[in-house]
């Protein structure tokens, strides 16, 4: 059984938002001031081929379905896994899922992350899909969050985790330091 893995560059301030520069953001590709190194290269490396599947909110999934197609050749073994691997989008509104594996899932979230987990050996990894990562985590049903956090207070923007109704209790299961000062934080389900 696969595990839902959750992966987020987040700032020290927890902004999660356009991290990379694709949208209108006024702090729109932060994450770009910092050399996360060839160790922060390894492990999102890693993370990725540690994984089956990749499920995705929908505009995460638009975000990656515009980019990553035409980065298959300059993005190497990485750029490969991202566009060949299987990709789910869980949305109620998106009509067509043209980026290579995709496929459009509508149902309940704990139904549809309980068939995936069944069908799925390695990782489903999540990333950025903000929504989506709050609904998982109210449903407790994240197995593992990977945090990049970048040393850098933003002050405004959107942020990972948003209200809750209950606290979630993850515990600590690694800590690296890497690049220009970027600490990668894991943590697991107890």
């Amino acid at each position: 059984m696969g595990d839902i893995v959750v992966t987020e560059f987040v700032s020290l301030d927890g902004v999660f938002e356009d991290p990379g520069g694709a949208s209108e953001f006024k702090h729109g590709g932060w994450s770009f001031q910092f050399n996360r190194g060839a160790d922060g290269d390894q492990f999102k490396l890693d993370e990725l081929d540690d994984a089956d599947a990749q499920l995705l909110g929908r505009v995460t999934y638009e975000g990656f379905a515009a980019a990553w197609p035409d980065m298959e050749h300059s993005a190497g073994k990485f750029g490969e896994k991202m566009n060949g691997m299987p990709k789910y989008v869980l949305s109620q509104t998106l009509t067509r899922a043209d980026w290579t594996n995709s496929t459009i899932l509508r149902g309940e979230l704990g139904h549809e992350v309980a068939e995936l987990k069944a069908r799925y050996d390695g990782d489903i990894l999540v990333a950025g899909s903000g929504t989506l990562v709050q609904g998982l985590l109210a449903h407790d049903l994240i197995d593992e969050l990977h945090l990049m956090v970048f040393p850098v207070v933003l002050g405004s923007g959107r942020r990972l985790f948003g209200d809750a109704d209950d606290p979630v209790t993850l515990a600590p299961a690694g800590v690296q330091t890497v690049g220009d000062g970027v600490v990668i934080l894991t943590y697991r389900k107890p």
